[in-house]
């Protein structure tokens, strides 16, 4: 019994130093996702001197980001940002969780709620989306790994 639990002890240890590295890793890949996203909508300004079309005008049609399709990245949320800017499996997340009014959800019930299998590779896929949308302004993360929508994000909401 012994030397199983020394294994056991070795296995969980490795464990929370593989989490800790792969959150460290994802820390690292967020900041070149935000990098990324950053030097591109400087590069989309136009140049100094130029006017750039007037934006947030009333009853303009919310901006979108062109080409909202499955893999496309996720857009930091600013006012005008509609809902369709997002890739349908990440539209599908903010709809859920405002279809819920308001209420905070872990991602069991969240995958639970998108009708996935509640198994840890569909929660870790949920949970690696909300994460995504609460970094960049789609989500709230209420405490750690409990979600809900902000108000004004979605449809209202």
């Amino acid at each position: 019994m012994w030397l199983l639990e020394e294994r056991e002890r070795a296995a969980r240890q490795r464990v929370e130093v593989l989490q800790a590295e792969l959150r460290e890793a994802e820390a690292a890949w967020e900041r070149f996702v935000i990098a990324r996203q950053a030097v591109a909508e400087i590069l989309a300004e136009p140049p100094a001197g130029e006017e750039s079309p007037p934006g947030g005008v009333a009853g303009e049609r919310p901006a979108r980001v062109p080409g909202a399709v499955p893999g496309s990245m996720v857009p930091v949320w600013r006012e005008g940002l509609a809902l369709d800017s997002l890739a349908p499996d990440y539209q599908r997340l903010v709809e859920a969780l405002a279809d819920r009014g308001g209420e905070v959800m872990d991602c069991r019930r969240l995958a639970a709620a998108l009708g996935l299998e509640v198994v840890a590779a569909k929660v870790e896929g949920v949970r690696s989306k909300v994460k995504r949308l609460a970094v960049r302004g789609w989500l709230a993360e209420e405490r750690p790994g409990m979600f809900s929508v902000l108000a004004g994000r979605v449809g209202g909401s």
